[in-house]
């Protein structure tokens, strides 16, 4: 592969990357705008996605390969459902649980990124990934911290920053990359 071949596909390769960054800053505005609306549609969607692996669970039963794996799997989607089911009749309650889930997300990311800061940080651009885990953690920080309090319009505010510091650095890397492409060519 030639060095020109190898700098336009890794062009079009990134063109992709950047509207998804783009799409992500976009949402992260959109949650800070609305933070109650975005904060319970988080919540709804979060309900829904508990269903549907209830589903998912209810429908692989079947080839547990024992009775005791089918009586599991039934049972776990059996809680999926009716705790999913729960959560979307009771969307404000369900934002407070979301919440400390979220905080502890944010926590486990922010380690997750910033132990694969130092691998990387010889590569160009790699410090936005040191950045995304600082301001994560930091964000995580807050949620544990002022937990159930804030919950209402926290996890919307938090989700919304998260977003767009993670399609700012997602970006960031993409224009890094470009730039070594060009280089390239």
């Amino acid at each position: 592969m030639s060095a020109e071949t190898l700098s336009n596909t890794l062009k079009r390769g990134t063109g992709l990357a950047i509207v998804w960054a783009l799409v992500l800053i976009l949402c992260g505005i959109i949650s800070l705008a609305l933070p109650i609306m975005a904060g319970i549609s988080v919540a709804i969607v979060i309900s829904i996605l508990i269903m549907i692996s209830g589903v998912i669970h209810l429908t692989t039963a079947a080839v547990a390969g024992s009775l005791g794996g089918y009586l599991w799997r039934t049972l776990v989607g059996i809680a999926y459902i009716v705790g999913g089911v729960w959560l979307f009749m009771h969307p404000v309650l369900g934002l407070v649980s979301f919440t400390l889930v979220l905080g502890l997300i944010f926590l486990i990311e922010s380690v997750f990124a910033i132990i694969s800061y130092f691998p990387m940080r010889s590569v160009g651009g790699s410090s936005w990934l040191l950045f995304d885990g600082i301001i994560t953690f930091i964000l995580a920080s807050l949620v544990l911290a002022h937990w159930p309090s804030s919950s209402a319009w926290a996890i919307a505010t938090i989700v919304g920053v998260n977003l767009i510091l993670s399609g700012v650095s997602r970006l960031m890397a993409q224009f890094a990359l470009r730039r070594v492409a060009g280089a390239l060519a």
